[in-house]
């Protein structure tokens, strides 16, 4: 069984190593194992297909249409604006601003990358005409947009609540406060930077100037937060919340600012089911490739493995060294969640380790895995909004990697930081 896990594993990471598309891999993999052990040929697409029939798999093209919408429409303007009277009188008002505009906008959106498009192509450039370095506004801007799949709604959330059967709407309200508590640990940490850097204010503080853009930004902030209340007042289930979030986003971008054409409408459309159909194919052969990996009996030995290294009574080693497997998967394999959480879930169920509070673990592990070499997705689009060299965004992001190492290392060792709400809320 060794030799077979072994097997298909290589396989796996070989071929996403040379940049063989994932979907290829993961479907290379599985036919390894299969061919290797003499299994049913037909396990593939059954498990293929059982991997991608969970019903909550509906509000993920629901949220990515409707945070497509937010982004065509304009929206981060009005957000920016709001965000500069809030924090732009602070030393470094721009990078601050920087981080409440992901905060807000990430919210709509629910995924990083996109969040990072919409706000990177306003931000980088601000920042550089004011005088912040090309590498650190790159940087900063892609770690920044790392908050926008913690707070809901969240498409890796969706993905995870679809793998292990965790309560979506517990999710998203587990994700709220490590949310702000994240754009808290970037400001502080733009604030010891604009410290020693000498970066200046951007502007005065100006209670009519709050208002005012408040005013400008209180229609795109009403999506996220009637989202939030209806998940957790009962008002919606997650794809009704889904299927409203669109809605609103429609009726905002085309009736009331009028700033998206029907052109333009036809495009994001097509854009949302590419995009849904690319991440619903990996979903799939990531379930069959963690069907293949448990005939091996790779969690029971995973787990057994951990017990033997740390048999304390604490789960806390075992979480922290599945973490890290995670993180070394992450750097090369997106989406990480489908494919890494069919292999960890039976020994996550063994360990008796809270689902809920390993869910947020795991999304901020994919946005630490998205900032570290050797691939740094969030990292390259960034340097290529910025046109900087990608060699020098990564210098740059050294002290918000390490911040975020030490963020997760909270989120770890105080549970209730997410678990706490999701708790009070639903019971």
């Amino acid at each position: 069984m060794l030799v077979l896990a072994l097997a298909t594993i290589v396989t796996l990471c070989a071929l996403a190593l040379v940049g063989v598309p994932i979907v290829i891999a993961l479907a290379a993999s599985v036919l390894v194992f299969l061919g290797i052990s003499g299994g049913w040929p037909l396990s593939f697409p059954q498990q293929t297909i059982a991997g991608i029939s969970d019903y909550i798999l509906i509000t993920l093209p629901l949220f990515i249409l409707a945070g497509g919408l937010m982004n065509a429409g304009g929206i981060a303007d009005r957000l920016f604006a709001f965000a500069g009277a809030m924090f732009g009188w602070l030393r470094g008002g721009l990078a601050h601003v920087n981080v409440a505009v992901s905060l807000m906008f990430g919210g709509m959106i629910g995924t990083s990358v996109a969040d990072l498009a919409g706000v990177g192509s306003v931000v980088i450039p601000k920042m550089k005409k004011e005088g912040y370095p090309g590498p650190f506004s790159a940087a900063l801007t892609a770690t920044a947009s790392g908050i926008g799949i913690l707070v809901p709604p969240s498409s890796p959330m969706i993905l995870y609540s679809a793998v292990t059967g965790t309560s979506l709407g517990a999710l998203f309200l587990a994700g709220f406060v490590p949310g702000l508590l994240f754009a808290l640990v970037l400001m502080l940490t733009i604030a010891i930077l604009a410290r020693y850097h000498g970066w200046k204010p951007m502007q005065g503080f100006a209670w009519q100037e709050l208002v005012r853009t408040f005013r400008g930004a209180i229609l795109p902030l009403g999506m996220p937060t009637l989202v939030f209340g209806g998940l957790v007042f009962g008002i919606f289930t997650p794809s009704e919340a889904g299927a409203f979030a669109v809605a609103y986003a429609l009726v905002l971008s085309m009736l009331v600012y009028r700033t998206l054409s029907l052109a333009r409408l036809k495009e994001v459309m097509v854009d949302a089911a590419i995009l849904t159909g690319e991440v619903l194919i990996v979903v799939g052969f990531s379930t069959a490739l963690g069907w293949a990996l448990s005939q091996a009996r790779v969690p029971i030995a995973l787990a057994e493995g951990l017990q033997y290294l740390f048999p304390f009574e604490s789960a806390i080693p075992q979480i922290l060294m599945l973490l890290c497997l995670a993180l070394i998967a992450g750097m090369v394999l997106d989406p990480l969640i489908p494919m890494i959480m069919p292999i960890l879930l039976p020994t996550l169920v063994a360990l008796n380790v809270d689902l809920l509070h390993f869910g947020v673990l795991i999304v901020v592990t994919v946005i630490i895995g998205q900032l570290t070499p050797p691939v740094a997705l969030a990292l390259l689009v960034a340097a290529r909004i910025g046109k900087e060299d990608v060699l020098q965004v990564v210098k740059a992001n050294t002290p918000f990697l390490l911040a975020l190492v030490a963020f997760l290392l909270l989120l770890v060792f105080f549970p209730a930081l997410s678990t706490a709400l999701p708790n009070l809320m639903m019971k």
